[in-house]
């Protein structure tokens, strides 16, 4: 077999360790979204050096339900601990839920993690936006965590759903997506909360729960900016293992 050397770079490639399984859906998308930025950056057959260490999605959601923030918290640090063990060089979670303890579950490790709000954020910034909706867990929507990081930040307002929407989300997160079921009557049903919500003075959406873009896309609200947080966070950590 013939192999490109012409772009050999991954002596100085940094090691991704990746915090997956919630859930494992989404985990397949970062991979495969963080091999192919770093293939169309470096060509040939190059793929991107990843560790992944995944949690089990019934105890994230354990957690999550019952609000044991703290217990979450110290089962993702033994998951970032033991990927600084085994070579990472910097650290990703896949889940917008859980950031916001992220102090807590990288305390102790030396290595940093690339926050999910950090290239979702930029992205909102480059497109001049000012008010952006959010869509996530409920954990997530109904936290002020995300809110007050993006206008500490980056001088964003977020708007979020009413609770009964909040309700309708996270119940189709968890009782469809996870499971990997898309059914056109939630589709239908997070556009009209889209709608909504850009009706209320929204100029973009964050679809700040990884899962959620596999169920709507751009496509859907063509003249609405949909800030992807999965697809933004996987080519950031690509583009952060590459040339950092």
């Amino acid at each position: 077999m013939c192999v490109d050397e012409t772009r050999i770079e991954t002596d100085s490639m940094k090691t991704i360790g990746i915090i997956g399984g919630s859930t494992d859906i989404a985990t397949v998308e970062y991979y495969k979204l963080i091999n192919q930025h770093v293939r169309q950056e470096l060509g040939g057959l190059h793929t991107g050096e990843i560790i992944i260490n995944s949690m089990d999605l019934a105890w994230s959601a354990h957690y999550v339900n019952n609000q044991l923030w703290d217990e979450g918290a110290a089962y993702l640090r033994g998951k970032a601990a033991s990927l600084e063990r085994a070579g990472a060089d910097f650290i990703i979670c896949v889940s917008n839920t859980w950031h916001r303890v992220a102090d807590e579950f990288m305390a102790g490790v030396s290595i940093p993690l690339l926050h999910i709000a950090e290239p979702t954020g930029k992205a909102i910034q480059d497109r001049g936006l000012k008010n952006v909706a959010l869509l996530g867990t409920k954990a997530t929507m109904s936290s002020p965590y995300l809110p007050e990081l993006f206008a500490a930040q980056y001088g964003l307002v977020v708007t979020v759903p009413t609770e009964k929407q909040q309700d309708l989300i996270d119940g189709v997160i968890f009782g469809e997506i996870s499971y990997g079921r898309f059914t056109e009557a939630s589709r239908e049903a997070y556009l009209d909360i889209i709608d909504d919500l850009v009706a209320r003075g929204a100029q973009g959406v964050v679809l700040g729960c990884t899962e959620i873009p596999l169920l709507v896309s751009q496509d859907d609200r063509p003249d609405v900016p949909m800030f992807d947080t999965l697809r933004l966070h996987a080519r950031a950590a690509a583009m952060k293992a590459i040339y950092d």
